[in-house]
């Protein structure tokens, strides 16, 4: 298995009705996986990924040009998120049921279709729209790639697998700022903002040609069917959740963000009564509560909400300080956050084979050096105060790197404590779930630090983003301590 083993606990010992679903995985020793099946589905993470956050760096240039409004924007962004949050968890069943490489070449290349849709969009309205088309591609690959890692790779070269899908979602999310503002820069062929999507079209292309002859087919064991109920709840509870989280703060939390949060509520109940329902007459569950018996996923899970939450809110803030506390452009806000993805980089890398020594304490190691970095980004915020030029962020670089670090030993960990143990009836199950929980903890986590930071920026101004900015770090050191701590639940010898 891989690097962080997950035996069964006493919880697992115990009879179920299915226990294939929580104890070890008995499967056959996998094939060797197919020769550049990594680079492709790697590619189409990192274009998932870059594309979550690039375009943040696109938005003034889009005002300029599209004559865009703040609402208008904000669904530019928005639109990508709520999409994707809404159909992973259904995608990565679909994917179990007509097969994995299917689903994912059909999502490559829809995304690489709305990525043009993007580039050449003629107006808001459509752009809005390709966007909204991105995030349900996204949404079609995402689950997939895990699933694909998942039954390809067996032992250590599974390990090493999801070593470097964490790698990938890494260097994404901390290269999306750089990559956009040299794309901005270099105004290709006139393209301005279009290139941040226009890029895609060529590397997409090249990777859809590829899918068939690098990625082996694979599909559940035995074949599912789609709960077509299920499918409707999770994604009308998915939608009532993110869409109050994305716009309730700017909107000014009116009424119908509390109302849509409690429809969520409620629908996230009744889908969980249906679950359980469907299970207990031995029918095909989205969600099959047998995932959710054994202690290593559910720690798990809640660990990755929690990490993400943090990250998510973390690259907002940080981003907000920079461009419009410290008044840098695009480009060289992005070169400020490379600090993060080289002390990322030089952990990630290695990151299974730490968790081989240390097992589950390697995300606890990683939370504790990140909150250590946070702490140091607040000191460091502290000497640059409100004055000076822009070499004085060079007191952030010390945090920067000594945070990456820690994020390089959590990603791939929490990651692999998962999926672990899921067998590959619920791969796709299990993928869907992980990769959602993503997207739900960023978005709770921007909603709920976005309360802290602009409250403590008030109404100061530039000025007072160094304030709210070290508000935001003190919040998010409390969550990194946290799930070092919520980490000592996972099995003993994970």
């Amino acid at each position: 298995m891989t690097a962080i083993r997950v035996p069964a606990d006493r919880d697992e010992r115990l009879p179920h009705k299915n226990p294939a679903a929580t104890a070890a995985p008995t499967e056959p020793a996998a094939p060797v996986a197919r020769k550049g099946l990594l680079p492709v589905v790697l590619t189409a993470t990192f274009m998932s990924a870059l594309d979550f956050f690039i375009v943040n760096v696109a938005i003034p240039s889009m005002q300029r040009h599209l004559g865009a409004s703040p609402a208008a924007i904000q669904w530019i962004v928005a639109g990508y998120s709520l999409a994707l949050a809404a159909g992973l968890i259904t995608a990565g069943r679909v994917g179990d049921i007509v097969g994995r490489r299917r689903l994912f070449a059909l999502g490559l290349g829809l995304f690489t279709l709305a990525s043009a849709a993007c580039g050449l969009a003629p107006d808001v309205a459509f752009l809005i729209g390709g966007r909204i088309a991105q995030g349900l591609a996204a949404a079609l690959m995402g689950p997939q790639v895990l699933g694909i890692i998942r039954t390809s790779f067996h032992g250590k070269a599974q390990a090493r697998a999801i070593t470097m899908y964490a790698l990938t979602m890494g260097l994404g999310a901390v290269l999306g700022q750089l990559i956009g503002g040299v794309l901005i820069k270099a105004d290709l062929f006139g393209t301005d903002w279009r290139a941040c999507f226009l890029i895609n079209l060529p590397i997409g292309a090249v990777t859809v040609a590829l899918v068939n002859r690098c990625v082996p087919e694979s599909r559940a064991p035995e074949r599912p069917r789609l709960d077509n109920v299920g499918v409707v709840l999770v994604t009308a509870a998915l939608v009532t959740l993110a869409l109050p989280l994305i716009q309730g703060r700017s909107a000014g939390w009116p009424v119908w963000t509390w109302l849509s949060l409690a429809a969520s509520a409620v629908l996230f109940a009744v889908f969980t009564a249906h679950q359980r329902h469907l299970g207990a007459r031995q029918g095909s569950p989205l969600v099959p509560p047998e995932l959710f018996r054994g202690r290593a996923f559910t720690v798990g899970a809640v660990a990755q909400l929690l990490f993400w939450s943090g990250q998510g809110s973390f690259f907002l803030i940080l981003a907000l300080y920079l461009q419009v506390g410290r008044g840098l452009d695009a480009l060289t806000s992005g070169v400020v956050f490379t600090a993060l993805g080289l002390g990322y980089f030089a952990t990630s890398l290695r990151a299974d084979l730490v968790a081989a020594r240390l097992g589950r304490q390697t995300v606890a190691l990683g939370a504790v050096v990140m909150a250590l970095g946070l702490a140091l980004l607040w000191a460091g915020t502290e000497q640059i105060g409100t004055t000076g030029g822009t070499l004085r962020v060079v007191w952030l670089v010390p945090g920067l790197v000594v945070d990456g670090v820690g994020m390089g030993l959590v990603i791939g960990p929490i990651t692999a404590a998962v999926l672990t143990r899921v067998t590959p009836q619920l791969v796709g199950a299990a993928s869907g779930v992980i990769t959602t929980l993503q997207q739900v903890g960023g978005a709770v986590g921007i909603a709920l630090l976005g309360i802290v930071f602009y409250d403590a920026l008030g109404s100061a101004g530039p000025a007072g983003y160094g304030h709210a900015f070290q508000a935001g770090l003190a919040v998010l050191v409390v969550v990194e301590l946290v799930l070092a701590g919520l980490i000592q639940l996972l099995p003993h010898d994970s």
